[in-house]
């Protein structure tokens, strides 16, 4: 288990649900991870889990709106640890309901903008001079959303604003490479948190459980497992990527589902 051994890794939004999952995944395999996020209380509540399990992690507070809170981090950082290998870029507003064109409002709009692409690119600004030193660089990985991938009834913010980190990252990775910098995204499908499991409704866990090409819905150890491969230098060769970590849920025409109950290929 030290697939991460002496790298640091800040994981934003890691106080819960996916960040979470990805955090232990990182210090069981000998990362030294920075927890942050705005919940003091859960964040410390992450990092005594993580020294209880033998790793190493420390909670630093982290508003992704605000760009002295990101500068903070960054530098505190590198005070602490002396370096940064690794930047998860996991904090965002999920705004799965925010609604059609015509409902949502500017406020509404710039909110989710404003956390998903603008602190998605602040971090990721603040994070380069410090891999630029680095002797091998270092892994950028941006939480993106099967949102992205194509029109839906609402979620409008919310997937324009993926959209926008799935080329950001390609455009970071372009750009740093040839210093040795990577970045990657990780597009999760339906994944199911203990903060989320109570107000997800069955009837949408069955939709997208008939549409998932395997028998479970994701949980955020999965998310976790590409990140550390993501994160380790088993994925050298590997940047610009978006990976899709959804269960095959976009691997299959929009039909497949009903097809599959009434028992045929086609019509």
């Amino acid at each position: 288990m030290d697939r991460l051994k002496g790298k640091v890794a800040i994981v934003t939004g890691s106080t819960s649900g996916i960040g979470i999952g990805i955090a232990r995944l990182y210090a069981a395999e000998g990362a030294k991870v920075v927890i942050c996020g705005r919940r003091e209380q859960k964040g410390q509540a992450v990092v005594d889990t993580i020294v209880k399990e033998g790793g190493e992690a420390s909670y630093h507070f982290m508003d992704i709106t605000q760009v002295e809170s990101i500068e903070k981090l960054m530098a505190d950082t590198v005070e602490k640890y002396g370096k940064i290998d690794i930047l998860v870029n996991n904090a965002a507003n999920v705004g799965l309901k925010d609604g059609r064109v015509d409902e949502l409002t500017l406020e509404m709009w710039d909110n989710i903008f404003q956390s998903d692409v603008r602190g998605t690119f602040y971090a990721t600004k603040c994070v380069l001079p410090y891999l630029q030193k680095n002797e091998n660089g270092g892994s950028i990985i941006n939480i993106g959303s099967m949102a992205s991938c194509s029109g839906d009834l609402s979620s409008t913010a919310y997937a324009c604003a993926k959209a926008g980190v799935d080329k950001l990252t390609q455009y970071t990775a372009l750009q740093y490479g040839k210093q040795n910098i990577r970045c990657n995204c990780v597009r999760p499908g339906l994944i199911v948190t203990p903060e989320n499991e109570a107000y997800v409704p069955q009837m949408l866990k069955d939709i997208f459980l008939s549409n998932i090409e395997v028998n479970r819905y994701g949980c955020p150890e999965d998310i976790g497992h590409m990140c550390v491969y993501l994160g380790s230098d088993e994925s050298s060769y590997v940047t610009g990527q978006i990976v899709n970590v959804d269960g095959g849920l976009n691997s299959h025409v929009a039909t497949a589902a009903q097809f599959r109950q009434l028992n045929s290929r086609t019509w």
